[in-house]
């Protein structure tokens, strides 16, 4: 008689193993701010992935990546409940679709690493195969990057240098390749009659582990050489760059009888930096400025009081209306702004989905609650930086800082520092804002560019070309910071090619789709 094998077998270890990568994966995030931990929190699904059947590979990779983005996006019910007026009936499906459509990765990972650990060596699968569904998750739907697990290691700036080359993923590929190489070098193969793990042959250490060994040096040496060349720019010039942080109440900004004081608030603060230090470019964040300028008597207020005593240059966030044959185009712009005026403009490229445009809005049926919420809003095209005398700003406003792409599209057109505005009241005291502003750090090293970021509610702050935090804001003060940042203009490996480092990681995964599966003999480690 034939008995059907089952479908699921459940293994209690195997679901401490997955709550285990879920902890993990969430101390290593920005806001617990344990990045190190980043370099073991995969162990425990790759076991999963060797003693599992592969759908339960699957399964437990889902959980693990479920549980994971829950605690990584719980802030998803703060920005569409309190700000955006939706009830929790939308807010927490909302952020359950979400966790459950990134925990699909998580599971495509465990998939691919169930299907081919035996023929292919995890220490260069697991990598690849980490990396190119970041590259698929990054660009579909619109993309939405948000929090890959290279963005942990921002606060040690010794560590991420390399990502000049390959970008912040590059570093995400070193870390998923040292979870492998800890994970072959205590587990090699599995014996199928005892359920025991044999121990490691030699030749495999040396025909495997030892190359893997030789790229992971590799790195750590161009980090340290990297790292101390870009502390000291040299002979690179230098600007004086003021950010003022408004502290506006997201609730009370756009109230008319509000827009007059929140102008006020900053040029307060923006006086008494003018009449002290000697500024360059004065920031204000993403629309800081309540109205669209040119049809508001608010703006020419502000001419004549900020430049009353002085000519700096403000890049200022604000909404900008364009009417077109009675037909009315809202931009999110930044706007570089002078005593004669409006010099020149940058007009978000990026929008957010359900915050900026609803998707699909004149042919999928959203419920009335959640598009009268959203904005409606059209995208730019422009990648040109705004210049102030000696400046070239390339501008990244509030999304577009997770897009690496942009900041390196900019730096092509001859960006010498990045700017990034951005408005993070939405977030509330979250942990969202520190992950927001991790992603900056990274953007700077990938472009050996300073990087200016002015937050309404904080955290503002100045990344230099190394990664370092040079200062930075806390979040919901009312306050101002001032830092001379250097002018670098040079072009990097990944200015030039980086970008092209996780698609090639995407097709090597091909093959593992098309042809990787389990074997007993003649195997790739043989």
């Amino acid at each position: 008689m034939i008995r059907n094998k089952p479908f699921f077998v459940f293994r209690p270890q195997s679901l401490v193993l997955s709550l285990l990568t879920s902890l993990l994966l969430y101390l290593s995030s920005p806001g617990p701010g344990y990045g190190f931990v980043a370099w073991i929190a995969v162990f425990p699904l790759l076991v999963i992935c060797k003693i599992e059947k592969v759908r339960s590979a699957v399964f437990w990779g889902f959980i693990a990546g479920f549980i994971y983005y829950l605690g990584l996006l719980y802030w998803i019910v703060i920005v569409l409940g309190r700000y955006g007026g939706l009830s929790l009936w939308l807010t927490v499906p909302a952020l359950i679709l979400l966790a459950g459509y990134m925990a699909v990765y998580t599971a495509f990972f465990a998939w691919l690493m169930s299907r081919t650990m035996t023929c292919i060596p995890p220490v260069w699968s697991a990598p690849l195969i980490w990396v190119g569904l970041d590259f698929l998750r990054n660009r579909l739907f619109s993309g939405f990057p948000w929090q890959d697990i290279g963005y942990s290691q921002y606060l040690y700036p010794r560590v991420i240098q390399v990502a000049d080359i390959a970008g912040h993923q590059g570093i995400s590929f070193l870390i998923i390749m040292v979870n492998a190489f800890l994970f072959t070098i205590i587990f090699y193969e599995k014996d199928h009659k005892t359920g025991l793990f044999k121990t490691r042959r030699k030749t495999y250490k040396r025909h495997h582990l030892l190359p893997a060994f030789g790229i992971l040096s590799a790195a750590v040496i161009y980090n340290i050489i990297s790292y101390q060349h870009y502390i000291a720019p040299g002979r690179s010039p230098v600007a004086g760059i003021a950010l003022v942080q408004g502290n506006i109440k997201q609730d009370q900004k756009w109230l008319p009888e509000n827009r007059r004081h929140a102008l006020k608030t900053y040029l307060k603060l923006s006086k008494k930096i003018l009449a002290n230090k000697s500024v360059d470019l004065l920031v204000w964040p993403e629309t800081a400025l309540p109205f669209s300028p040119r049809h508001d008597p608010l703006y020419s207020e502000l001419l004549l009081d900020l430049y009353i005593d002085n000519g700096t240059n403000l890049l200022t966030g604000a909404p900008v209306y364009q009417i077109d044959d009675k037909k009315i185009t809202i931009y999110n712009s930044a706007l570089l702004i002078t005593e004669s005026g409006i010099r020149d403009r940058y007009d978000k490229q990026h929008l957010v989905p359900f915050g900026e445009y609803i998707p699909l809005a004149n042919i999928l049926p959203f419920p009335g609650p959640l598009v009268e919420t959203m904005g409606n809003f059209s995208s730019g095209s422009s990648s040109m930086p705004l210049t102030a005398g000696r400046i070239k700003a390339g501008v990244l406003i509030c999304y577009e800082s997770i897009f690496p792409e942009l900041a390196r599209q900019e730096v092509r057109e001859g960006a010498n520092l990045l700017v990034n505005i951005t408005n993070d009241a939405w977030f509330g005291r979250s942990s969202a804002p520190v992950q927001h502003f991790s992603m900056a750090v990274l953007r700077a090293v990938e472009n050996r560019r300073s990087l200016a970021r002015c937050a309404n509610t904080g955290i503002s702050g100045f990344i230099d070309p190394a990664g370092r935090i040079v200062s930075r804001t806390p979040l919901f003060t009312t306050c101002s910071l001032e830092a001379e940042m250097a002018l670098m203009d040079k072009i990097t490996f990944f200015n030039r090619y980086g970008c092209h480092f996780p698609l090639l990681c995407l097709f090597f995964v091909v093959p593992l789709v098309l042809f990787g599966r389990r074997k007993k003999r003649g195997c790739l480690l043989d």
